[in-house]
């Protein structure tokens, strides 16, 4: 049976599958520059990471392509080392995400705060709109940057008002077809019929040509030659990665659905490898093709194959047309991108959350503009562990249980046993004061590593040297479990009590 309800949703992923295409081929260029690279490098690397990502990868709706991240770490290796050492350096890169994949290490990506993904996110929107800028300047003959002179100026960011504007106004009146399209068509339009002179697509570089010719690349296949590409692999598999994976776990947010992780690190890997042999640049999801793809009302698959078809037949059959799309169509688009991108919810709440959340939020947004993506997770993750380190040493405390009598004291123990409470743990016990038997109540707290084992031992004996005895009350089973595992003896005193004698014998000896 004829299905309206599928034809509505095909003509959406259709339109948000083109107007990704559309937004998709400046950015392709612009960082094919930046590294150093022909156009279509960049061209070929979002037509084959897009086409593979779309069918493939573990959220749908979702747009890969070259990114502006991985092609800034590009730029030393080709410049020293050549365009092939790139090609076979994408090709290592996507093993090594196929690898994490197939370990399934893509989960690690829950270990990130929520405070660094609100300053992922906002830092990113920055990083986007800072790129617009470029669009704002002209080259000199001595390749030096100046801004436009103002006529021109004024022209560019009169357009970019007028595609803004179509943006937020075609929704109130039709939401048939999507609004970052309709801006797009109707600027084009206006410069083309009204013969204004501004900067087109065209003027960046031609977008036309053959199909990706598969190769191998052209390395000699030397441990030298792995020096130099490894490590350069490595930091763009991770950059990837975790760009890719930041991005997948924006998009479930907004669409309120689960995103596969494992799937995605292999899916982008198996693209990176297939672009490798293709002459491609390597690439990553991409948050601002992504969010133009879900605001455009895509949710299936399908609005990231045709994305990257479209792509294909502007570079085959259509450049002459694309390239007559005024730059300041995109740089309305990319704005309004931005505007929706960046979470200004946060900056209504940072006076509401904990001084050290704001500080990390803040941190990962300067550090992710002043560098790249993987830096500011990394150093907001470190951050964020060190404060919550620092808050469970502060928060383990004991207090008098019932039980106490004169020859006997109940502790008990609030808080987290682990590395960062283990010094203040130490501070809370006096055994030359404490009666002849001591009982340690863990029922209001956890042993979480080797460290809080550790200090558990250390505790007994310096109750064994006062000729003292220390007894743990309501250990949990995993606790009883490590402590086992470190051969830390606990002896029960009777079945039916919980409680435990510790047995004086150091970590990792022998029953």
């Amino acid at each position: 049976m004829f299905d309206l309800a599928h034809l509505s949703r095909i003509r959406t992923e259709s339109l948000a599958g083109l107007t990704v295409s559309l937004a998709l081929v400046p950015e392709a260029v612009a960082f094919a520059f930046v590294v150093g690279v022909h156009p279509l490098v960049g061209l070929y690397a979002a037509f084959i990471v897009g086409l593979i990502t779309s069918l493939t990868g573990g959220r749908p709706g979702m747009i890969s392509g070259a990114t502006g991240s991985l092609a800034v770490v590009m730029v030393s290796l080709v410049s020293e080392n050549g365009i092939e050492y790139l090609f076979f350096t994408v090709v290592a890169m996507g093993v090594i995400q196929i690898v994490v994949g197939a370990f399934r290490l893509g989960n690690l990506i829950r270990m990130v705060p929520f405070p660094v993904m609100l300053g992922f996110v906002n830092g990113l929107a920055i990083v986007i709109g800072l790129a617009q800028l470029e669009s704002f300047k002209i080259e000199g003959a001595d390749g030096s940057k100046s801004w436009l002179p103002i006529p021109d100026l004024a022209i560019l960011l009169g357009l970019i008002a007028a595609t803004m504007a179509v943006i937020y106004l075609v929704p109130r009146l039709s939401k048939r077809v999507p609004a970052a399209l309709a801006g797009i068509l109707v600027v084009s339009g206006a410069v083309i019929f009204g013969n204004i002179d501004t900067p087109t697509v065209g003027d960046l570089a031609s977008i036309s040509g053959g199909l990706p010719p598969f190769s191998v690349p052209n390395v000699p296949f030397t441990l030298e030659t792995f020096r130099i590409i490894l490590p350069f692999a490595f930091i763009l598999a991770g950059i990837g990665l975790i760009e890719s994976l930041l991005t997948l776990s924006l998009i479930d947010g907004i669409t309120e659905t689960k995103g596969q992780k494992n799937r995605e690190c292999m899916s982008q890997g198996l693209a990176n490898v297939v672009t490798g042999f293709f002459g491609g640049m390597g690439g990553c999801a991409m948050i601002g093709q992504s969010m133009i793809n879900i605001k455009s009302g895509a949710r299936w698959r399908l609005s990231g194959v045709l994305a990257a078809l479209f792509l294909l037949a502007f570079i085959l059959f259509a450049s002459s047309l694309i390239e007559q799309i005024p730059i300041a169509a995109l740089v309305g688009v990319m704005f309004v991108v931005v505007i929706g991108t960046f979470s200004w919810s946060s900056l209504r709440i940072i006076r509401k959350v904990p001084l050290s959340d704001a500080l990390v939020m803040v941190l990962v947004s300067a550090v992710t503009v002043a560098t790249d993506l993987a830096i500011a997770v990394v150093v907001g993750v470190i951050v964020s562990a060190l404060v919550f380190a620092w808050k469970t040493a502060r928060h383990i405390y004991v207090d008098a249980g019932v039980g106490t009598t004169l020859h006997r004291k109940v502790y008990n123990l609030h808080g987290q046993l682990c590395f960062a409470s283990v010094s203040t743990f130490r501070e809370l016990f006096d055994p030359a004061s404490d009666p002849e038997e001591v009982v340690l109540n863990f029922a209001n707290s956890r042993v979480w590593d080797h460290s809080g084992m550790e200090a558990i031992v250390e505790l007994a004996q310096r109750y064994g040297r006062a000729r003292k005895r220390l007894h743990l009350l309501n250990l949990s089973e995993n606790c009883q479990k490590m402590l086992k595992k470190a051969n830390v003896i606990v002896l029960p005193e009777t079945e039916d009590n919980p409680s435990y004698r510790v047995a004086l014998s150091d970590l990792g000896d022998s029953d």
